[in-house]
């Protein structure tokens, strides 16, 4: 039977259950377990499509179109977990899934309540990945013990258990035990309060993982066992890494974590394997290179709106053995202090994706600069739009060149809406979503990057590239590189005159992963550390170059 880990949080948000539930998903793979990873969100949002970058990151799609959290890139990053719309449920979807049903005449009449109806809906999701072919499912339940937001989630997985055997869940409780300069000790009050609050909900954790910035000593490990009622064994250390999110998964092993699941849950699990993950350290311990990438955009000044994107880059720098150093440009600023101070000396410019109108002229002038100077180049999404619209404007003569989301009176509306989305007006899940054919120019730097021509990658937009222009773009030097199988839509550009400068209407930021770099950022950072080195042996000018196309 599936055995299935529930993985909770206490005391404060973003202690890193994604990542925590990632790593121990990785752990038990690597051990030959059949694995499956699922997120369970209590805001009232069906999903996070329409949430703003700043409250809540980035917006993570999957193959199937499904709007997710940002922690199912942990997921797929960490682990070969195959995601879909079952793997991440919110409080809007359940509460909308319930309603529908009573609007149907599903319950035949009933009170609908939320003890048992809204916990049979929890309880129905949570059973989904599992399957004769499953040996394990992680869900990671979303806020903290005591939010009301969550209680109606800590209940149903309190009753999962007494459905299908208490043997066969098992409950990790992630918890703060904060350092007090004040005192020179660790606090380990606030994890005996959270634990309490979930033994009052009835559930009792198996295992408790401790974030803190201090190692814990034996005596602080006992107190907490102590008090939590768990033995000292299954009092995990989880201290902060300062130098990369992929040593979590080594000290969990070196607290015997992955050895205690498998003991507690009756797990048939083969011995640990952790080439790949320490060749991938090792790799980032001793880079041969170091790198600066400029990421110009809007939403600069939160990490978490472009983590994937950050994510990629670290790969392709673990690739090409290198340190990739990101500097994160407003785009904003570009506009009010221009792309010659900002963005001088650095090895490769970045334009991510986004929406709305602020600081897109600041991202129109960085793809100037990168493609007047010769500088690598990456355009992602409304990055490659901003590609296409600085190349009309400073290459074609395209007065004004636009998209018609930022100015709707262009004269030249070199972005435009596609077609079917002219009729929509539901903001939520309505955009090209999920993963999508692609056919490549053969001899192309994008078709060198993949070595292939057909991929398939994964969308989120309303826009496109105008076909109208397309013969007066191809005949100025900027070549249409990559479209739908048909032929209709513009999936990549690339400027054929440049060293390296490629724009994609797609996110391949999604399907990158630490041990298997995604083609192109890798082709990315390639393209950087040459431009690096070329300036290096021309005595360090950098951004020096030709005006031209």
């Amino acid at each position: 039977m599936t055995k299935h880990i529930f993985v909770t949080g206490g005391v404060v948000s973003s202690l890193g259950k994604g990542l925590t539930s990632a790593s121990i998903g990785m752990l038990l793979e690597q051990r030959g377990l059949r694995l499956r990873m699922q997120k369970l969100d209590p805001y009232i949002n069906v999903d996070p499509g329409t949430m703003s970058p700043y409250q809540h990151g980035e917006v993570y799609v999957l193959d199937d179109g499904s709007e997710t959290d940002l922690d199912l890139g942990h997921y797929e990053r960490f682990t070969n977990s195959p995601l879909n719309r079952d793997s991440n449920y919110t409080t809007g979807q359940i509460y909308l899934s319930v309603i529908n049903k009573e609007r149907h005449g599903e319950y035949l009449g009933q009170t609908v309540q939320v003890i048992p109806h809204i916990t049979n809906e929890i309880k129905a999701a949570l059973a989904k990945p599992a399957g004769p072919d499953v040996d394990v499912v992680i869900t990671e339940i979303g806020g903290t013990v005591g939010d009301i937001e969550s209680q109606p989630f800590l209940e149903a997985i309190r009753q999962f258990s007494l459905d299908v055997g208490k043997e066969n869940c098992l409950y990790i409780h992630l918890t703060l035990v904060p350092y007090l300069k004040a005192a020179a000790e660790l606090k380990t009050k606030p994890t005996q309060h959270s634990v309490g609050q979930l033994r009052q909900i009835g559930i009792q954790p198996d295992l408790l993982v401790c974030r803190t910035e201090r190692s814990l000593s034996r005596d602080d490990r006992a107190k907490i066992a102590l008090f939590c009622n768990v033995p000292i064994e299954a009092v995990i250390e989880e201290k902060d890494k300062d130098f990369s999110v992929y040593e979590v998964p080594m000290s969990l092993v070196e607290h015997g974590m992955d050895e205690l699941i498998v003991k507690k849950l009756g797990l048939k699990a083969g011995p640990l394997n952790l080439d790949r993950w320490r060749d991938l350290l090792h790799r980032l311990r001793n880079p041969r290179h170091e790198i600066s990438i400029a990421v110009v955009g809007k939403y600069a000044e939160h990490r978490d709106a472009y983590k994937s994107i950050y994510e990629a880059l670290d790969h392709a720098g673990v690739h090409h053995r290198a340190t990739v150093r990101v500097q994160r440009i407003h785009s904003e600023a570009v506009e009010r202090e221009g792309a010659e101070r900002l963005l001088s000396g650095v090895d490769g410019i970045l334009v991510p994706g986004g929406f709305g109108e602020r600081g897109i002229e600041g991202k129109v002038e960085a793809v100037r600069f990168a493609r007047q100077r010769g500088i690598p180049f990456f355009g992602i999404c409304l990055g490659m739009q901003c590609a296409v619209a600085e190349f009309g404007r400073n290459a074609l003569g395209l007065d004004r060149a636009n998209s018609t989301e930022f100015d709707k009176d262009t004269p030249n509306p070199v972005i435009c809406l596609l077609d079917e989305q002219k009729t929509i007006t539901d903001k939520g899940g309505t955009m090209r979503l999920g993963a999508q054919p692609t056919r490549l120019t053969s001899g192309s730097k994008a078709a060198a990057c993949y070595g292939a021509t057909d991929i398939s990658e994964r969308h989120r937009h309303r826009y496109e590239f105008n076909n109208v222009y397309r013969d007066r773009y191809t005949a100025g030097g900027l070549s249409i590189s990559g479209t739908s199988p048909d032929g209709s839509l513009v999936e990549v550009v690339e400027v054929s005159e440049h060293p390296w400068f490629v724009g994609v209407q797609y996110h391949p930021e999604f399907k990158s992963q630490p041990t298997r770099a995604h083609p192109l950022f890798a082709g990315f950072i390639g393209a950087a550390i040459e431009h690096h080195q070329a300036d290096d042996r021309k005595g360090g000018k950098k951004g020096e170059g030709g005006e031209g196309k």
